[in-house]
């Protein structure tokens, strides 16, 4: 299956992301001894390189697995500080597959995050242009008010730009969290930076859906392959569910 030459190098040396990213626009990466420089290039075959030594990249399956994330585990597939990383939590005969999280979620937000070596579904599902969207439930300290809320369901500005969420939904009480907000962009601590700019600070923030598949009732820290119903509806333009998911477990605020 063709991966790009970036998922091929980290897999074949554990290299992280953004070092390889480096390393193969400095050139130091060859495919049958022709230098490559393009790290979203896709790799199907021939002899990869890597600083003159020869790599061994496996042939490889599709994967594609759904993970409850835990809080202080990072969605990088490897760290340089040696911090626990989510294919920390997946089985061992996995790690080897080349797996990469289809995109990230924070040290501290916890929730559904999509696994796979899949290249072409992960470029579909991060793609600004393709706006699949993304529920989180949260919490923030102190409890949003509905002004707050109202404003939020808006828009805030952030760095200069205009950012809105595509809904914003008050929960029951017996939910334990107080909003769910969907996006459809992936900014860089988005809805923490959205909370702040109207006066308050998340305390947790769950994400319970990406596109039209809900994390349901996986365990914590658990993971588990998708259906092929679940892959089937990632692949196409299938609406999402109307009212998602059900009530994540009780924790401490963090």
């Amino acid at each position: 299956m063709a991966e790009t030459l970036l998922k091929a190098l980290t897999s074949a040396t554990g290299l992280p992301r953004r070092r390889a990213f480096e390393a193969i626009r400095e050139g130091r990466l060859t495919i049958d001894g022709l230098t490559v420089s393009d790290p979203s290039a896709q790799y199907e075959r021939g002899v990869l390189a890597f600083d003159g030594r020869r790599l061994a990249v496996p042939d490889r399956s599709p994967v594609y697995l759904m993970l409850n994330k835990p809080a202080g585990i990072i969605s990088s597939a490897a760290d340089d500080l040696g911090r626990r990383n989510v294919l920390d939590l997946v089985p061992e005969n996995l790690r080897a597959q080349g797996l990469h999280s289809v995109g990230r979620l924070d040290r501290d937000t916890t929730g559904l995050l999509l696994l796979t070596n899949d290249g072409n579904l992960t470029y579909r599902l991060t793609h600004p242009r393709h706006e699949v969207e993304k529920e989180y439930w949260l919490a923030a300290a102190p409890p949003l008010d509905q002004r707050q809320v109202k404003a939020l369901a808006h828009g805030v500005e952030i760095d200069g730009e205009l950012r809105r969420p595509a809904s914003v939904r008050e929960l029951p009480q017996e939910a334990r969290l107080q909003l769910a907000v969907v996006i459809r962009e992936g900014r860089n601590r988005q809805i923490r930076r959205m909370v702040e700019a109207i006066g308050s600070r998340v305390t947790r923030l769950h994400r319970v859906r990406e596109g039209p598949v809900l994390l349901g009732d996986l365990p914590e820290g658990r993971v588990r392959a998708l259906t092929p119903a679940e892959l089937r509806l990632l692949k196409t333009d299938t609406p999402v569910p109307k009212r998602a998911a059900p009530t994540p477990p009780a924790r401490s605020n963090r």
